[in-house]
């Protein structure tokens, strides 16, 4: 549980970096890569609502 709590918040955290990196600097990679980052972010974060969903189903059964 802590290893998906902290990708998702790594992800976030580069994420803003690269958004931030792209108003600084103008450059249009910056917010491509921020895109392609924060869908990884979606992504591990539906992952992680994934496992909480089977645990909490695993409990039932």
């Amino acid at each position: 549980m802590f290893l998906f709590r902290l990708v998702v918040g790594l992800l976030l955290f580069a994420g803003v970096l690269c958004f931030a990196l792209y108003i600084g600097t103008g450059q249009v990679v910056w917010r491509q890569r921020g895109i392609i980052v924060i869908k990884w972010t979606v992504l591990a974060g539906l992952g992680f609502f994934a496992v909480l969903i089977l645990e909490r189903l695993a409990m039932m059964l």
